[in-house]
């Protein structure tokens, strides 16, 4: 279940996005995070998750996730976890 996981994130981050609408660095710290929670085992899994809209089935097909802050974020994540 890592795409929700990565759904419930970028919830979260939008939730924060929308308590502090003019603090962008609020919403980057949130991120940050979020991903230095995860633990070597799950970044591990998260990492076999294809990129947000790459595969056309799925939860992290083309959707609701994959627009606006929250497929930035999910994104974001990704990101960060490929890196990590």
């Amino acid at each position: 279940m890592g795409a929700h996981a990565l759904g419930a994130a970028a919830y979260a981050v939008k939730a924060v996005s929308l308590a502090h609408p003019d603090a962008p660095e609020v919403v980057d710290a949130e991120v940050r995070w979020q991903v230095a929670e995860l633990t070597d085992e799950e970044r591990s899994i998260l990492r076999l998750l294809p990129p947000l809209g790459a595969d056309r089935s799925g939860p992290l097909a083309e959707g609701l996730l994959s627009r606006g802050i929250l497929g930035a974020t999910i994104r974001e994540l990704q990101v960060e976890i490929a890196v990590g």
